[in-house]
């Protein structure tokens, strides 16, 4: 197919435009850095300088590309600042995943592309309530914490627009791997270094991660498939903070993390970092297994963590 990837000089974009041409698509890839081309053109993609807010230039784009598939995976995590407000610090990627969604959904319906696949998060969404691990048709948290109803609200809206247009939302995991923020060098590995990232109360909040690849092996794959739906993308062992937090920085090299009391967290930190981190539920990844076909390079975070690939 002809693909058109918007946000493929980004951390997925990188790993995901090899495995696209791997599987005989043409890609023409967006960036929004003029050091960023000659990568794209290196992993054999046509790239365009395109700023996703631009309503105007993504029509032009998309009617020049004339694609047969697009897929969304622009945010502006890489120079996000994390404080006790996640709305705040997400603030350009929530407008990425709201107006930059519509922009290209408008695209597409002009250009008569059907084929739409954009990036969603599972991650912290799912209603704290019943069991730990949730499916794509469980309910989302009605209530989340104050300083992320901004942020919920973007993802819900991509996940929203995305199906309702005919195609299929990706709620991928925690990205771990190069240009990721756990990799060394990243926003939260060198909180962990610090030990500023603690293990809050008992430590019981779950996260659901998936590497890299894994998650561009199955993006591949949902390309041959049709909308609308919605894949949870991550991988098979959903793990409490009190798990994967101190594995995680032992492999960055770090000393254990601290442990430190709700009351403490909601102070520094704020209440959706106690939430978040204490009682978050997990993502069951059976749906995309057993439709996409998709198997894991790594099963478990642990093996990505332990091998040396989280950066």
């Amino acid at each position: 197919m002809q693909v058109f990837v918007a946000g493929a000089s980004g951390a997925i974009g990188i790993r995901l435009l090899p495995q696209l041409t791997d599987a005989g698509h043409e890609v023409t890839g967006t960036y929004n850095s003029p050091s960023k081309a000659e990568r794209l053109q290196a992993l054999g993609a046509k790239a365009i300088m395109l700023d996703l807010l631009d309503a105007r230039s993504v029509r032009k784009a998309v009617l020049e590309a004339q694609p047969e598939a697009i897929i969304h995976e622009c945010t502006a995590l890489a120079s996000a600042r994390f404080g006790r407000s996640l709305d705040r610090a997400f603030a350009p990627t929530n407008r990425l995943r709201v107006e930059g969604t519509d922009a290209l959904l408008a695209a597409a319906r002009e250009a008569g592309v059907s084929r739409f696949i954009a990036q969603s998060f599972a991650p912290y969404r799912y209603a704290r309530e019943g069991g730990p691990i949730k499916a794509e048709d469980d309910p989302l948290d009605p209530t989340p914490p104050r300083n992320t109803h901004q942020t919920n609200a973007a993802m819900l809206h991509v996940d929203r627009a995305v199906t309702e247009a005919g195609g299929i939302a990706l709620r991928y995991g925690g990205f771990y791997g190069p240009g990721t923020s756990i990799a060394p060098g990243g926003a939260q590995a060198k909180l962990i270094h610090k030990r500023m990232f603690p293990i809050i109360g008992d430590g019981g909040g779950i996260m659901s991660f998936v590497h890299l690849d894994d998650a561009a092996a199955a993006t591949v794959l949902a390309l041959e498939h049709d909308g609308p739906t919605i894949y949870n993308i991550v991988d098979d062992e959903p793990a409490s903070a009190l798990e994967w937090l101190p594995v995680l920085a032992n492999a960055l090299g770090a000393k254990p993390p601290r442990h430190v009391p709700r009351w403490l967290a909601r102070l520094i930190g704020g209440e959706g970092a106690v939430v978040t981190a204490t009682e978050s539920r997990g993502a069951s990844n059976a749906k995309a297994k057993r439709e996409l076909g998709w198997t894991l390079r790594y099963p478990s975070w642990r093996e990505g963590f332990t091998a040396g690939e989280i950066g």
